[in-house]
């Protein structure tokens, strides 16, 4: 979020220098820009102190978005930070690393042989879940006016499970799209298949299928939902696609899941979109999106670019950013392989069985899940708990100890419910998750015998609180 600039003081609006001195008479502005240069190394320290109060994003087990890269693949990465993955004509091999990528990928969610697909990168799965809502709209727009559709009747929409990703919202509103959601309830945790069509009309321009529900994990029955949209398109000329959001589990399923048909084996999914910076292990902002055949990305969305040097066509929504994160994907492909995701994400699901467990028997959560789908673990209080005390308070002590353990309600018709939740990451060791466990027991037992402390007029000696070193 953006914000003014805080209240005028010398503490707050401005650097003092020198940084470790007693008696500095220097001051650097926070909020303005300052007259003159300063030493880099200066500068770097600053901006240092800035950020030490931070939380440790290994221990932020809130983000699905990787914490650790390879050495090497940071040295790469790197040292191409000044390409621009755009300029496709400057740096024709990095974009071929960017299509090797695509070709990888298109390869693990099996695209037809007899079909031409096509992709691209993009900053994140967000941008990837906008070109793949756009496409489906323009599509949609071209057959409804060739079969004498008011295309300004009303708005046309989209259906998708109430534990959506944000970025969903934000397209239905970018581009005027009626978004209509499915409810999850007690029984269905995922896209329910017994009402699903209810949703659907003439205006539907597609059904967004989500691998990895942010909320709970739980993948969307993808291929039941394709034999209920074929059974569809089989009464109607306006016929209805699926766009798969797998941004968690586009780059997990194939690896842990090999037989479960959710991808281009199934007829109507048409595109698929994942994050790069979850499961494919880069660290953000890198995503992907492919379409199982050039026709089911409309030629309108295609740009060709000639004043840099080439006629290069783009589909990108974002222009000029860096290719560092294209290559650390490349890398991670090249260096891992089929093997080495296969086991790093065994080991990560592993971890998350193991949380499960240990949470399971401290006899006051119900597990909603145990990492049996990509590798996160939810709960919530059980019914009988008995304790004064609640998810946001065992949230709250977690991090005490550098633990970012996010505790939130479920989404519409479950609202009433709030879960908690963690992230389990590459860099998770079962010996770190161990640590976690100790710390998450440490705290309910302090939460159990936790009271309120009023201070008042007494000689009684408090001594020290807090942390101690």
């Amino acid at each position: 979020m953006l914000h003014s600039r805080p209240e005028e003081d010398q503490l707050n609006c401005v650097y003092t220098l020198p940084i470790f001195g007693d008696n500095s008479t220097d001051f650097l502005p926070k909020y303005q820009l300052g007259q003159k240069s300063i030493n880099p190394e200066l500068a770097y320290q600053l901006i240092k102190d800035d950020l030490l109060d931070e939380g440790s994003a290994r221990l932020n087990l809130a983000t699905f978005c990787q914490t650790y890269m390879e050495p090497a693949a940071v040295r790469i990465m790197s040292e191409t930070l000044e390409k621009n993955a755009i300029d496709k004509s400057e740096y024709p091999q990095t974009t071929d690393l960017e299509n090797r990528c695509v070709n990888i990928i298109a390869d693990l969610w099996n695209a037809p042989q007899d079909m031409a697909f096509i992709g691209t990168s993009t900053v994140g799965s967000s941008e990837a879940c906008m070109l793949g809502g756009l496409a489906m709209k323009f599509s949609w727009r071209k057959n409804a006016e060739k079969f004498g559709l008011n295309i300004n009747e009303k708005k046309p929409n989209l259906v998708i499970s109430s534990g959506f990703q944000v970025c969903w919202e934000k397209f239905c509103v970018y581009w005027d799209i009626e978004m209509r959601l499915v409810p999850i309830d007690e029984n269905h945790m995922s896209l329910n298949m017994d009402t699903v069509m209810d949703y659907v009309d003439d205006y539907t321009i597609g059904i967004v299928a989500i691998m990895g529900i942010t909320y709970t994990g739980k993948y969307d029955d993808v291929k039941k939902l394709d034999k209920l949209v074929e059974t569809y398109n089989q009464t109607t000329d306006f016929k209805i696609s699926i766009h798969v959001d797998a941004a968690s589990g586009g780059l997990f399923a194939p690896f842990i899941h090999p037989d479960l048909e959710w991808d281009f084996r199934l007829k109507n999914v048409i595109s698929i979109n994942t994050s790069g910076h979850k499961y494919g292990l880069v660290y953000p902002g890198v995503g992907w999106i492919i379409w199982k055949d050039k026709c089911f990305l409309p030629s309108e969305l295609i740009f060709k670019v000639s004043y840099l040097g080439g006629d290069i066509p783009t589909m990108a929504i974002n222009f000029s950013r860096s290719s560092s994160h294209i290559i650390g994907q490349y890398f991670n492909f090249l260096s891992y392989g089929y093997d080495g995701y296969r086991e790093i994400h065994q080991r990560t699901r592993n971890v998350a069985k193991y949380i499960s467990e240990e949470v399971a028997k401290t006899g006051l959560f119900e597990i909603y899940n145990d990492g049996d789908n990509i590798p996160i673990v939810c709960w919530k209080m059980k019914e009988n708990a008995d304790k004064k005390w609640t998810l946001y308070d065992l949230a709250d002590r977690l991090r005490i100890n550098g633990w970012q353990v996010p505790a939130y309600p479920l989404p519409n018709d479950m609202s009433n419910i709030v879960i908690q939740r963690v992230v389990i990451r590459q860099d998770l060791s079962l010996q770190l998750a161990g640590l976690f466990v100790e710390n998450l027991k440490e705290s309910i037992h302090t939460l159990d015998h936790a009271h309120i402390i009023i201070y008042g007029n007494t000689d009684e000696k408090k001594g020290a609180f807090g942390f101690t070193h």
